[in-house]
């Protein structure tokens, strides 16, 4: 059976409801901190927390100390993992229990993975991959061959909400589908499976 690999950032979860509330909290407009929060592919790619917030912070105008960091570091992984998806969630159950080896590709950074390892619907993934430990990020080629490496295939149905990930994954060879909705992606899965998904649902 091939493998389903999935992202996580609004794949899995929403677009990270925090992002007002920490706004709110810094003091500055909620276009003005999205301009600079977005700014995460070094932070992807294994960056720490406290370089991330420096980062914004310069972009802002503001200084954190250690505290801070620590304190925004964990509202912002708290509003990516708090909340997910319940149709994805429930999706991805339904794959496991039925069989489907499922593993998911992430683009996120280390103390996020620490944490989104924890959560309940991560026992569901045989292989659980962040790019922050290992310095690449998707669309790089390598984190998808690291992908093959970990399990032991190439035969993969990737789902992924960016365009330029998925654009990545196909030049590699995999079977990539962009991400519209879980009910979306349940049609593809049992028109793509036949059979084997029999009893996955509408």
């Amino acid at each position: 059976m091939r493998w389903i690999v999935f992202d996580f950032g609004e794949v899995i979860s929403q677009r990270n409801p925090a992002l007002p509330f920490i706004a709110s909290r810094l003091g500055v407009p909620l276009d003005v901190f999205e301009a600079a929060y977005w700014d995460r592919d070094a932070y992807d790619r294994g960056g720490s927390d406290a370089e991330y917030w420096a980062t914004i912070g310069s972009a802002l105008g503001l200084a954190f100390d250690d505290a801070a960091v620590r304190e925004l570091t964990a509202l912002d992984n708290a509003g990516w993992l708090d909340e997910p998806v319940v149709e994805t969630v429930t999706l991805i159950e339904d794959l496991a229990a039925l069989g489907v080896p499922l593993a998911l590709l992430s683009n996120a950074p280390v103390t996020f993975a620490r944490l989104a390892e924890k959560v309940p619907w991560a026992k569901h993934f045989r292989h659980l991959v962040f790019s922050g430990d290992l310095g690449c990020a998707k669309p790089d080629p390598e984190i998808f061959a690291h992908v093959e490496s970990v399990i032991g295939s190439s035969d993969v149905l990737f789902f992924d909400d960016r365009a330029v990930n998925v654009e990545g994954a196909r030049a590699v060879g995999w079977d990539a589908r962009l991400w519209t909705s879980a009910a979306a992606a349940r049609l593809e899965l049992r028109a793509e499976l036949g059979t084997e998904l029999g009893d996955l649902g509408a």
